[in-house]
């Protein structure tokens, strides 16, 4: 009788769950849902966070939504989630009480990777970390050390902290404390990836709570079993410590060290593997487009990571529809999403060209979006439409360059996500940008990466 891996992906605007054949490692089922956890800001910092009951009934309900038959013979559960945001509870802030679905209880808002309350004169101010990775606005570390200027009463009310996923573990294993991997520490800032370490004397010179740090593990690593049955699966069945949702991504399809991933879902990153004796630098480089992300064994990532990627083609939607609402003339996100990429299919190629870091980037934050080369025969939707796809990879190209690619030694390069999966246009323009070869990855996603690390345990 066949066994599975949950695969578990609390992301930034949706849940998914798959179930992976522990044998054949083929995806059997899956189940995605939106969160619709997003807050309303009126505190005028530029806050973002999402409501965290609304994310947990989600999750709940995405698993329930998998063949309970099956759920009955998960093996071992992995989660991942968005890195960099911040969640804050109180040791066992959950409540099993109606029976396969837990809900939360004495926990904060999740404040998200997108949070920009940390101002560049406030990241100024915090002390250096030691580490290769800079701190910005979003990052679990930054945000608390906002608390503590602004709002220190606020942190009194909770015991730990983590991001999402963490939490999601910590309460299907029954922790008392928040354990840790290094992929998720390393996007908090402050925590040193070649010792494994929280940069504990700067942090403590600085007042940071340092009961608020999380316990960190090698990544891959169970943490924990089950303390209650979820869904039909079974009290005592494992649990890997939560992973990053970019990683797991990277994991799920780069099947060969010379393969570069693209990934375009609410953001956009580009990546390929580093040789197995890299070190990354001893301290931040604020001013460079290029990441070194832990990955497994040791291993780092090169990364391109913009903030900017399927949320600008979201933003632009929303734009139109706010117009339209305003001219009586509204119409469903589904079908103008459509019109779109219809119009854009019609219209090949584009003179208009459009910077879309409307959200800047963490290593040039005043860096906004720019429309040029405007003219009055480029202004059709399929024009606008186009130019915006070739500028969202135009974008993470200029962060890490196709000749960077070659030098490496990348021969092929492997799309996934979300936004890239849906939009044709959007793979029309990867397929033009590189000389590689480009392949899809069809059920290449966080979830099912966070199941294959479990299922390729030793």
């Amino acid at each position: 009788m066949s066994t599975y891996i949950l695969g578990v992906d609390v992301g930034t605007t949706s849940v998914k769950a798959i179930l992976l054949d522990s044998d054949s490692r083929v995806v059997v089922a899956t189940h995605a849902l939106s969160t619709d956890s997003d807050t309303i800001d009126n505190s005028g910092t530029k806050a973002k966070e999402q409501d965290t009951g609304l994310i947990i009934d989600a999750l709940n309900r995405c698993v329930a939504s998998l063949p309970r038959d099956k759920l009955q013979r998960v093996l071992s559960i992995g989660v991942c989630g968005q890195m960099h945001g911040v969640l804050l509870w109180k040791a066992q802030s959950c409540d099993w009480s109606s029976g396969d679905f837990f809900t939360t209880r004495d926990t904060s808002q999740l404040i998200t990777w997108q949070d920009g309350r940390c101002s560049s004169d406030f990241l100024t101010s915090l002390p250096k970390p030691d580490s290769h990775l800079s701190v910005a606005t979003g990052f679990g570390c930054a945000t608390i050390f906002w608390y503590m200027k602004h709002r220190p009463e606020f942190l009194e009310d909770f015991t730990v902290a983590g991001t999402i996923q963490d939490y999601v573990v910590s309460v299907l294993c029954g922790l008392d404390r928040c354990v840790m991997t290094p992929q998720n520490a390393a996007s908090w800032g402050f925590f040193n990836t070649t010792t494994n370490q929280w940069n504990i004397d700067i942090l403590k010179a600085a007042g940071f709570p340092l009961t608020l740090l999380p316990h960190c593990v090698p990544s891959g690593d169970l943490v924990g079993q089950t303390c209650f049955d979820w869904h039909g699966i079974p009290a005592g069945t494992p649990v890997g410590a939560a992973l990053g949702d970019f990683q797991c991504s990277v994991y799920s399809c780069m099947s060969a060290r010379t393969d570069a991933v693209l990934n375009i879902s609410t953001s956009a990153q580009l990546t390929f593997a580093m040789p197995a004796d890299f070190k990354p630098p001893d301290s931040p480089q604020p001013d460079s487009a290029i990441s070194y992300f832990p990955y497994f064994d040791s291993v780092y990532l090169a990364v391109a990571a913009s903030l900017n990627g399927g949320n600008v083609l979201a933003t632009f939607v929303e734009m139109l529809m706010a117009w339209m609402k305003e001219l009586n003339a509204e119409l469903t996100e589904s079908y103008l999403y459509e019109k779109l990429i219809v119009s854009a299919l019609e219209q090949e190629t584009s003179d208009l060209r459009i910077s879309p870091t409307i959200l800047g980037e963490r290593h040039n934050p005043h860096c906004l979006g720019q429309v040029t080369n405007i003219s009055a025969s480029n202004l059709a939707l399929g024009h606008v439409t186009r130019a915006l796809c070739r500028g969202v990879l135009d974008n993470v190209t200029s962060m890490l360059p196709v000749e960077r690619l070659q030098q490496a030694g990348v021969s092929r390069i492997v799309g996934s996500g979300s936004a890239l999966a849906r939009n044709e246009v959007l793979r029309q323009e990867v397929e033009k940008v590189f000389p590689q070869p480009v392949v899809y990855r069809k059920n290449a996603d966080s979830a099912t990466g966070a199941a294959m690390v479990l299922c390729n345990r030793p």
